[in-house]
């Protein structure tokens, strides 16, 4: 029997973790795709991290072997030996140099710590003023575009020196200059360089996921560097030294900028801007920002470096590590990239190129980790899509006359031809869309792109040469500079500000679509409230996908619900062997007897439970809907948690309740009177209120009723542990709009995709209703991955659909629930009875 691996795992493993970091293990080690899928509730990090770097720690010593065997010189093998031993030798040494550095930082940080806690204060850094002001004509000059005297692709064509700051492609500049991670050349001197040895790029959906991840990575203790101190013979008997993994957390400058004057503006934007205009060229010494990484302060990102390192730190940790150093942390984190171990980073800042361009990350023969990764393709879609507004349209054409007025008479040659051309195109698309809205027409629909483009003039424009052009010029940024500065100088409110971005910025960003083919993606129009929108939606996402996956060592999505896998197999990698696809569904760490899983086809006086569109508005099945609840309520103690397919559809539920019932009660008293009901609202602000009155009534033993929706707040994120959910219900299947535009659009591409590869018409269809089907059933998977969080709780989880009882919809069910869901056709009132037995015996085991 082959001896267990040692994962360095904090705790004794279950079974299932054992099997979830043996097969990641693997996954890496052979290059694989993984989809890996493990309950929440099973240590589903902790896996991600243990296994991973088990991997990586035998990775880094298998490299001295591989030099070894490269080792093709005619020299005597105990020379190449000798000099193996002496390269190992300075190996250890260096590790056990920067292990002993580090364990320093942490006892003075720890001393720190102490004193503080005692109530020494703590020293500060005293900075120069970090505020600007600029007025007058100096001010203005900062916008005026350079001259501009070439059309070709390549190399520089602007009559200045190269700036690198705002040198990327059109949708970067929209999501970059948002996040805040344009690139700026970072200080790095030769002891910051390393070799770029292989790293866990971990990525999340949300700066809290991403500090749970931390957390958790603090529960890691590697082996101490005792058994290898021995590679110093002059050196015996030293003591054992604390290995640290290696981790950053990287973020954008909203979360790490601590110059006061710049993090307390109040968006974002406003930040990235504001940063951006205190490193540029010709700015005064004393109005640029003290805390930017130069060489004169060389010293202190290598500070930053040391103690980035020392300890596992989030974002916060690093704001204040910056802000107790006196040196950015936004930049000074570049100098820590090489040398990390595990670095963890939002979806934005992976997935974008532009972005990892930015960063400087490079994940060629890398490991990336993505979590929570069950809408990774609708999350790649968004991101590469983008809707503008006839209003942003023309408040980016009143921007440019602003701008025009100002400096018409400084624009020369290809700027002049250049600048029109954009007006040109925005005066185009903006004729499009104010035909759509006078046409009339329906309230959503397709767009051709010869439509968007039909304007007097636009078709002598060159698309790439004048995404060029506004990529070399960073015109929007000028503009967007010159309208916010001069509102400010008249004492107006930044027009800006309304928007989450600059608007020429923004457009530019729409302009890029222009140039995408055909087969990736659509335009469409939607019309809401008098305003019209136009939409580009990519429909393929493997093509942004594509290079992540080439570039690196091993990809691994991974979830509490991830299934039904094949979706992303066959959207996300149609082009990977299925050799090299490994896939893993865990069980849960309950016993069998913890969980019970019900379809119900019929309700109490069995009427058939069938919730499709046609059908789930008729009074007779809401009311039926009404009085299994209150059968059900009857049965199920402390929490109940019911989520419809939604917001309207609950709303239709509940109003249907409040007017019917017997003479003396609605349906919802009768159901009030049973559990307090709190009904989740689609604005979301008042989410917390909701779940904090739930949780408490069922603290005083009143129990509760969540009316909830599939796909909102409650049904992402929201842990409903032990007796906030000891049954989660859901109502009918929450398919997509099929009639929207975009869903019709996104089918038919897969349909006519399949045709196109050589598939008969009947696959394609069949093809396109897995896909409608699988989108559906991810989001119930994760609904009702709400319900039982640890070992010892317990909880039921009802299907109120006749279809869940039918085989096609019912395999797209985890498989931990699958193997708990009750096959047999059994009446309301024989389910009922199994759920009274079930409880019965539950609420005895926890006695």
């Amino acid at each position: 029997m082959t001896a267990k691996r040692d994962f360095y795992h904090p705790y004794q493993p279950y079974d299932i973790q054992h099997d979830f970091m043996n097969a990641l293990f693997a996954c890496i080690d052979q290059g694989q795709i993984g989809i890996f899928e493990s309950p929440t509730g099973t240590g589903k990090s902790l896996s991600l991290i243990c296994g991973s770097l088990a991997w990586l720690k035998e990775n880094q010593e298998k490299v001295f072997e591989h030099d070894d065997e490269s080792d093709t010189t005619s020299e005597p093998d105990w020379i190449r030996e000798q000099a193996a031993k002496e390269r190992h030798k300075v190996t250890t040494l260096r590790k056990i140099e920067l292990e002993t550095r580090l364990a320093g930082i942490r006892r003075e940080e720890f001393r720190q710590n102490e004193r503080h806690r005692t109530g020494e204060p703590r020293s500060k850094r005293v900075r120069p003023n970090d505020s600007i002001s600029a007025s007058g004509e100096d001010a203005e000059a900062q916008f005026v575009l350079d001259d501009y005297n070439s059309d070709e692709d390549g190399g520089t064509s602007l009559n200045r020196k190269a700036d690198d700051n705002g040198g990327f492609s059109s949708k970067s500049m929209a999501l970059m200059d948002r996040l805040g991670m344009i690139s700026k050349p970072s200080v790095r001197s030769e002891e910051m360089q390393t070799e770029h040895d292989v790293k866990i790029f971990y990525s999340s959906r949300t700066h809290s996921q991403l500090t749970q991840f931390t957390d958790e990575v603090r529960r890691v203790k590697l082996p101490t560097l005792n058994s290898m101190s021995s590679a110093d013979e002059s050196r015996p008997g030293e003591v054992e030294i604390e290995q640290q993994i290696k981790h950053l957390a990287l973020g954008s400058r909203k979360n790490l900028c601590i110059n006061k004057d710049v993090s307390k503006l109040p968006s974002a934007l406003a930040i990235n801007e504001r940063c951006l205009e205190l490193q540029k060229p010709g700015t005064p010494n004393d109005h640029k920002c003290s805390y930017l990484p130069s060489k004169e302060n060389e010293s202190l990102v290598r500070s930053f470096r040391d103690h980035t390192l020392a300890k596992i730190r989030d974002i916060e940790d690093l704001a204040d590590l910056g802000k107790d150093l006196g040196i950015c942390p936004y930049y000074a984190s570049r100098a820590t990239i090489n040398v990390s171990e595990i670095i963890t980073l939002p979806y934005p800042l992976l997935l974008q190129r532009s972005a990892r361009e930015a960063l400087d990350i490079s994940l060629k023969n890398q490991i990336v980790i993505i979590d929570e990764a069950h809408n990774l393709m609708d999350a790649i879609s968004n991101m590469h899509s983008i809707t503008i507004t006839s209003h942003q349209l023309k408040r980016c054409k009143g921007n440019i006359v602003v701008y025009l007025q100002k400096f018409r008479n400084k624009l020369k040659g290809k700027n002049r031809i250049y600048v029109m051309q954009v007006v040109r195109l925005i005066d185009s698309l903006i004729a499009c869309l104010e035909s759509i809205a006078t046409k009339g027409t329906a309230q959503e629909g397709p767009v051709k792109i010869g439509e968007l483009m039909a304007g007097k003039g636009v078709d002598q424009i060159n698309i790439y040469k004048l995404m060029h052009y506004l990529k070399e010029s960073k015109l929007a940024r000028k503009v967007e500079g010159y309208v916010t500065y001069k509102e400010e100088q008249d004492a107006q409110r930044n027009v800006a500000l309304e928007s989450s971005m600059p608007v020429l910025t923004h457009i530019q960003s729409f302009f890029g679509t222009l140039t995408n083919p055909t087969a990736e993606g659509r335009f469409f129009y939607s019309i809401h409230e008098k305003t019209v929108q136009l939409r580009y939606m990519v429909l393929d996402p493997k093509h942004h996908f594509k290079e992540i996956v080439e570039e690196a060592r091993a990809v691994v999505l991974a979830g509490g619900t991830m299934s039904p896998m094949e979706d992303y197999i066959q959207h996300l990698f149609p082009y990977v062997a299925s050799a090299s696809i490994r896939t893993l569904s865990c069980g849960h760490v309950i016993p069998n007897e913890n969980l019970i899983a019900l379809p119900m086809a019929k309700g109490p006086n069995g009427i058939d439970f069938n919730f499709t569109y046609e059908c789930r508005n008729l009074t007779e099945l809401i009311d039926e809907l009404g009085e299994c609840l209150l059968e059900l309520s009857q049965i199920i103690p402390d929490g109940l948690v019911v989520f419809f397919p939604s917001y309207a559809y609950m709303q239709n539920v509940v109003s249907r309740w409040e007017a019917s019932g017997t003479q003396t009660r609605t349906v919802l008293e009768l159901l009030s009177a049973q559990k307090p009901v709190h009904r989740e609202l689609q604005d979301t602000s008042g989410g917390d209120d909701i779940l904090r009155e739930y949780s408490k009534n069922i603290d005083a033993g009143k129990g509760g009723l969540l009316l909830s929706v599939v796909g909102g707040k409650m049904s992402e994120g929201i842990n409903f542990a032990d007796k906030l959910g000891r049954s989660i219900i859901v109502v009918g299947l929450p398919f997509p709009n099929i009639r929207s535009t975009e869903w019709k659009a996104k089918l038919d591409y897969i349909e006519n995709h399949a045709v196109a590869e050589g598939r008969s018409r009947g696959d394609g269809k069949s093809l396109a209703r897995d896909f409608y089907e699988n989108a559906c059933m991810r989001s119930v998977n994760q609904s009702i991955g709400r319900a039982i969080r640890h070992r010892k709780d317990y909880a039921s989880i009802i299907l109120l659909d006749r279809r869940y009882a039918t085989s096609r919809i019912s395999d797209k069910l985890p498989g931990w629930i699958k193997k708990n869901l009750e096959k047999s056709h059994k009446t309301f009132g024989e389910q009922l009875e199994g759920l009274k037995a079930f409880y019965q015996v539950e609420r005895n085991v926890m006695l």
